[in-house]
């Protein structure tokens, strides 16, 4: 009976494991730790007979699923739209396969910047980026530069806001990210160079910014900016940001 027993653990760690990836980034994971604590509670109360106890957490424990069906209704929502495009098991992109994403993408800014077209360009690092993914439109595309200049392109139904590009795809477009709420920043930048901020405040994600008024391209990554990088810059500062940090001894 041991293999059923394998077979069972396997079974449940598989669920679990793609519960919690569908819950990820959003505002829901916290109630659902909060759940799974009221959950362990219930069964060591259980095993030590503490009756009362039990009975006032299985009527807690229902309220609080109706209550996180209610509360985060948007969040679920968006996690049922992209559980379809997720992968069983993810894997690392292969480093020839992120040079070409990142050339792309580069290539893409400089021929917007030439053309004086406005864009933004997020890049997934280690943070998820699945809460921003809702306020945009769902693509789930190849990366290409022409791709991308497309989208940005003016009069477009997408041309606003900025694209999400995750584990090697353009997940979302027109999506809308946070305004930082930094004050040290220079009123020359705009809205477009604030919410590229405003993301980096929040996750680890690469942005690339570019400037329709002063015909540059940017990089915004944990709240620091990177003024005006040619292709080349741009191309070596982001494969350095997408190096792991190696850890002191």
């Amino acid at each position: 009976m041991i293999w059923k027993t394998i077979v069972e653990i396997t079974i449940l760690w598989f669920i679990i494991y793609h519960i919690l990836l569908f819950f990820v980034g959003t505002r829901a994971i916290h109630a659902l730790r909060g759940i799974i604590i009221l959950l362990f509670a219930f069964i060591l109360f259980q095993r030590l007979g503490l009756e009362v106890l039990s009975w006032l957490l299985t009527k807690l424990f229902a309220i609080s699923i109706i209550a996180l069906l209610i509360i985060f209704h948007t969040e679920i929502r968006q996690g049922l739209a992209l559980l379809g495009q997720r992968h069983l098991f993810t894997t690392a992109l292969k480093e020839e396969e992120l040079d070409y994403i990142i050339s792309q993408a580069v290539k893409a800014a400089e021929n917007l910047c030439k053309d004086k077209i406005g864009a933004l360009i997020a890049i997934e690092k280690n943070d998820p980026l699945n809460p921003y993914i809702g306020s945009g439109v769902l693509i789930d595309a190849r990366v290409s530069a022409d791709l991308i200049q497309n989208i940005f392109t003016p009069n477009s139904l997408l041309h606003d806001g900025g694209i999400i590009i995750q584990r090697g795809r353009i997940t979302a477009a027109g999506c809308l990210f946070p305004i930082t709420q930094n004050p040290d920043i220079s009123r020359i930048f705009g809205t477009r160079h604030r919410a590229a901020l405003g993301l980096s405040d929040e996750t680890d994600a690469m942005i690339i910014i570019v400037s329709e008024e002063r015909r540059d391209v940017s990089l915004a990554y944990q709240g620091r900016l990177y003024k005006d990088l040619s292709r080349e810059e741009m191309l070596s500062k982001i494969k350095e940001l997408m190096k792991p940090k190696k850890k002191n001894a």
